[in-house]
């Protein structure tokens, strides 16, 4: 299986089936991030198109159905009870910059019950185009590490000519119009562990479902905070419903491709 992978145990999204639709070889990106457990990236992307067939994939989903039904027969569970929560766009790539995604999106809808999600580095969130596509998911995961440029370039090494402050403008925007969940994804790090405040301040004009405080406990180049720390930076977005990764809880899960996975979940 090429495109799909997991299901992956998310202290996030519980049991997550994931959808890789851009399935490169190596990392594509419109960041390089600093603390990404993937590396750094091997291709540079901002430009959307098409990497996925829409045909291959509905062949690959069928056969994993197929296979996830037969792995709880085995159990003596109902057939009907797939052991998935959700169904979750991400991957070894920035996945809005996969041009059909509002595509691929519609074959799920059409062979699967659960709920979508995506999580974005929200970098193409600027394009009108991105915005309507990422209007289909029922959960929408972004991202904002940074509260100011210096910030931005230091720890997410854009490859967009734009800065951190029109992303957020264009997440505000959004959230004015997903009827969805929102939620926003911040990565702490020593470079920013004395911005919580600014980021939280950030948080409440958005006004998310959810902020997920996090850290790199998978393999990074960058070291986590600890438990300690990331208390503290909690406390800063008092008022807000967040999740912090050393509190979540990560259900178990049965991985039915370990070799697709571990290629974009290395430590899973």
């Amino acid at each position: 299986m090429k495109y799909i992978y997991g299901p992956v145990p998310s202290w996030r999204l519980s049991r997550s089936l994931g959808v890789d639709p851009v399935s490169t070889e190596k990392k594509t990106c419109s960041f390089d991030c600093i603390y990404c457990q993937l590396g750094r990236t091997v291709n540079p992307a901002i430009k959307r198109k098409v990497f996925v067939k829409p045909d291959d994939f509905v062949k690959e989903l069928i056969l994993t159905k197929k296979l996830l039904r037969e792995s709880i027969l085995e159990k003596g569970l109902d057939e009907k009870e797939l052991p998935i929560d959700y169904i979750t766009f991400s991957g070894l790539a920035e996945p809005t910059l996969a041009e059909n995604l509002s595509e691929l999106v519609k074959v799920i809808r059409q062979n699967m019950s659960q709920p979508v999600a995506i999580l974005t580095n929200s970098s193409l969130m600027v394009r009108e185009d991105v915005l309507r596509d990422l209007l289909l998911f029922d959960v929408v995961v972004t991202k904002i590490d940074a509260p100011n440029e210096l910030l931005f370039k230091k720890i997410n090494k854009p490859f967009v000519s734009y800065g951190i402050e029109k992303i957020i403008e264009q997440i505000k925007l959004f959230s004015e119009n997903f009827n969805g969940r929102l939620e926003i994804q911040m990565m702490f790090i020593d470079y920013n562990k004395y911005f919580a405040k600014e980021l939280a301040d950030i948080a409440r004009e958005i006004k998310p479902n959810r902020v997920q405080l996090n850290t790199p406990l998978r393999p990074s180049p960058v070291s986590p905070l600890n438990i300690e720390e990331m208390d503290q930076i909690e406390k800063e977005f008092k008022g807000l419903n967040v999740v912090n990764v050393y509190k979540a809880k990560r259900p178990k899960v049965v991985t039915l491709n370990e070799r697709e996975t571990r290629r974009r979940r290395p430590s899973d």
